[in-house]
């Protein structure tokens, strides 16, 4: 499945977009169709609206336009300050003069609006998307599914391999492709899975023959033995040598 509405920064360089960015006749056909565009904001004001440098006029993002909330979840400043200097999508919403200046009034919601609706309401567990992993924490990556919607990655969930930490995996700003693992309908949260792209066990043990001699990542290190990774979705257990010692290794090793 191709999707069309795809994470920010995917389109920005295309050539629909850049017709649709250069110049007020753009903007103004981007506006009566609908269109979903992109640029780089370039600043944020102390009332937290985003502004952007689109066809040789201004164009401004409202703090209030900024995201899509789902039920329950709270808007955060946060949120509009990390977008500087990054690639937003959005839609024109009108153009007029403001104090003498032609002005574009841009929203991000209702760019994020029509892509929750036409597209992520329609994916189902087991639906494979490609995705931008925009940043880490220690449970889990976060990924933009769309127009900057936000889906989890947890950690447990991005290899059969233990690893300590996402970034293991993963760096922000990377296209990588995931699984529809769940949907809270209640919340409308995504959360994914990379795990099952990666080969069964048996696909996995298959590229492996007794005997032979390979390169692994040490991967957790306990009192019976040393996991290594063959692949991220294979682990063998090297055991304590016969006379206990252990071999002085650390997390994160090439072994």
């Amino acid at each position: 499945m191709i999707p069309k509405y795809k994470p920010e920064g995917m389109t920005i360089h295309t050539p629909e977009n850049k017709m649709y960015t250069a110049s007020v006749a753009g903007l103004e056909r981007a506006m009566q169709t609908g269109a979903i565009i992109e640029d780089v904001a370039i600043l944020c004001d102390s009332e937290m609206n985003l502004h952007f440098e689109l066809g040789g006029i201004r164009g401004i993002l409202p703090r209030s336009e900024a995201m899509l909330c789902r039920p329950g979840e709270q808007f955060k400043d946060i949120a509009v300050i990390t977008r500087v200097g990054k690639p937003v999508c959005f839609k024109v919403q009108d153009i007029r003069s403001i104090n003498g200046e032609c002005v574009a009034l841009l929203s991000r919601k209702e760019a994020q609006r029509e892509c929750a609706m036409a597209h992520l309401a329609d994916l189902i567990t087991g639906d494979i998307l490609k995705v931008k992993i925009t940043h880490l924490e220690s449970f889990g990556a976060f990924a933009d599914i769309g127009c900057g919607i936000s889906a989890l990655l947890p950690v447990d969930s991005l290899s059969v391999s233990r690893i300590s930490h996402p970034r293991d995996r993963l760096t922000c700003g990377s296209y990588v492709y995931a699984v529809v693992k769940s949907i809270d309908e209640d919340s409308g949260r995504f959360f994914l899975s990379q795990k099952e792209l990666l080969g069964t066990w048996e696909e996995n043990a298959a590229l492996f023959t007794a005997g032979q001699t390979v390169a692994g990542i040490i991967r957790s290190v306990e009192s019976y033995g040393i996991f290594v990774e063959l692949t991220p979705n294979l682990s063998g257990l090297a055991e304590l040598r016969t006379d206990g010692v252990m071999q002085d290794v650390t997390v994160g090793d090439t072994a």
